[in-house]
């Protein structure tokens, strides 16, 4: 039974069009600016702001894909992404994570952890045969939890 489900941060989303606003306003407010303040926007700072507004918009969505050999997981368009072997998982379990682990890309020491969330705090907990433990945020956590049990 193969599973896929993508969530959608509308916050992130949200945040990423107002920085990109705000970007496109200073571009233009340096662009109108003389030429004996300022030489206008230049390739560095251009170049700059479109990587902050390219990295903010990969952790608007989180999909996560099972077949019949792994768990994989993308933020976005797949610049960060992460698969999983189903050989290698020990367990899964829905969890709530506390409002204090965050969204996106975390990795916590105490529980040792690593979490891929982008909105909500539900998520399903991964503990593999080699002790390390993985939480991916999903807003179907039973879903996904049923998904990954039945392919184990």
């Amino acid at each position: 039974m193969p599973y896929k489900h993508t969530q959608f941060s509308y916050l992130m989303l949200v945040v990423t069009l107002i920085v990109l606003a705000l970007f496109v306003w200073a571009y233009i407010t340096a662009s109108a600016e003389p030429v004996s303040y300022n030489s206008g926007p230049n390739f560095a700072m251009t170049s700059i702001m479109a990587l902050i507004v390219f990295l903010l918009a990969s952790f608007i969505s989180l999909q996560v894909r099972i077949d019949e050999k792994h768990i994989a997981i993308k933020f976005g368009y797949g610049i960060f992404k992460k698969k999983f072997s189903l050989d290698d998982i020990l367990s899964a379990k829905t969890v709530k994570n506390h409002r204090y682990y965050g969204w996106g890309i975390r990795v916590w020491f105490w529980p040792k952890m690593w979490i891929f969330n982008v909105s909500g705090f539900d998520a399903v907990e991964i503990k593999m045969k080699n002790g390390k433990t993985y939480r991916i945020g999903t807003d179907e956590p039973k879903k996904l939890e049923q998904a990954i049990l039945k392919m184990v």
